[in-house]
């Protein structure tokens, strides 16, 4: 057996130092993770992917702290990634996730990885998906994904998670954000936490009210649904995998209240997630938001491949000389694109 093979083998039976170790070198994007990856891949596509997003401040960390409690005490298992915002100094997570998660040190049945975002757009870490894949495979019932909290970038935790959580909070202006952020296109499941503060009422009616204007007589269609219906060819292929798709009745997102310090409300967030994850089950909505999934993360690796072969072929300096033109308006980039494509198609 080949080290890649003795080292997924030990995730696999739960060495939780070694799962760690694997994470660490899938965060530095070291070599050495793409044949555990590979390894892994055919043990994943079990756990049931959670987001938790929403604003700085409303509470999320509290809330994913006390659904991981509850998952315990239910007799699951948890993953939970927590992404942070990368450090200035020493360009790694702040931690303060951890701070707040200290309740759940020395469970063996919960696992917390706090990930540097890294400069990285829309709430995640760029590895975040490779790291939900090693706790998939390790065991991990559920995998909760807490974004950085970035307020109004935070699809990309819905292309990734199978449910997302909203989480909103009297107060902070959020009544404007839910109509600027389109946020009712991301939900799966709404919170409005910190229920005991003023103004929780009105919060729980704009989302309402957002949710009545955003439908207009009609069901609220999915993210990937949106995707896919602007996607001709993707539509097709989805629509073969999936004969009866526009005939499951769509999810329509739950608004509720808790005060996650208190715990109050949290189990009945944890009960709308799981039954929304039995909706993914029974209406094959699962099945489709997995195909939508695993397209764009292959087409995200072939560009990701492509752009450093062609960089690679483009040596001898035509890169930089080419930004050198560019700089000195010899040339505009559409054309400068063009050349070194064919430059580098010609190299092959």
């Amino acid at each position: 057996m080949t080290d890649a093979g003795r080292t997924a083998e030990a995730i696999l039976a739960g060495d939780r130092r070694t799962l760690a170790r694997v994470i660490t070198w899938i965060e530095n994007q070291e070599p050495a993770s793409r044949p555990v990856l590979s390894a892994l891949y055919a043990h994943t596509g079990r756990a049931h992917l959670v987001g938790v997003t929403g604003s700085p401040g409303s509470g999320k960390s509290t809330l994913v702290n006390e659904f991981a409690k509850l998952i315990r005490l239910r007799g699951g298992t948890v993953g939970i990634v927590a992404v942070d915002p990368t450090s200035p100094f020493s360009g790694g997570a702040v931690l303060g996730d951890r701070i707040r998660m200290r309740d759940l040190a020395g469970d063996a049945g919960v696992f917390i990885r706090s990930m540097a975002s890294r400069g990285s757009l829309g709430g995640l870490a760029r590895t975040t998906g490779e790291v939900i894949k090693v706790l998939d495979a390790a065991g991990f019932g559920t995998v909760i994904v807490e974004t950085v909290g970035a307020g109004q970038s935070e699809v990309e935790i819905a292309r990734t998670a199978h449910t997302t959580v909203v989480v909103q909070a009297p107060g902070m202006g959020d009544d404007i954000q839910v109509i600027k952020a389109g946020i009712l296109e991301v939900a799966d499941v709404l919170v409005v936490n910190k229920a005991d503060r003023p103004g929780a009422d009105s919060a729980v009616k704009a989302l309402q009210m957002m949710q009545r204007l955003g439908r207009d007589g009609r069901p609220a269609m999915s993210l990937h649904r949106r995707w896919y219906d602007s996607q001709p060819r993707a539509m097709e292929w989805a629509q073969a995998l999936l004969p009866d798709l526009n005939s499951v009745d769509e999810w329509e997102p739950p608004v509720l209240q808790t005060v996650a310090i208190s715990g109050e409300g949290v189990e009945e967030v944890l009960d709308a997630i799981r039954s929304h994850w039995d909706y993914l089950q029974r209406s094959g909505e699962l099945k489709f938001r997995e195909a939508a999934r695993i397209e764009r993360e292959l087409d995200l690796l072939l560009r990701e491949k492509l752009m450093a072969k062609l960089l690679n072929r483009t040596r001898g300096g035509e890169f930089e000389s080419m930004l050198g033109r560019l700089l000195e308006r010899e040339i505009d980039p559409y054309t400068a694109a063009e050349l070194l494509v064919h430059r580098g198609a010609d190299c092959g």
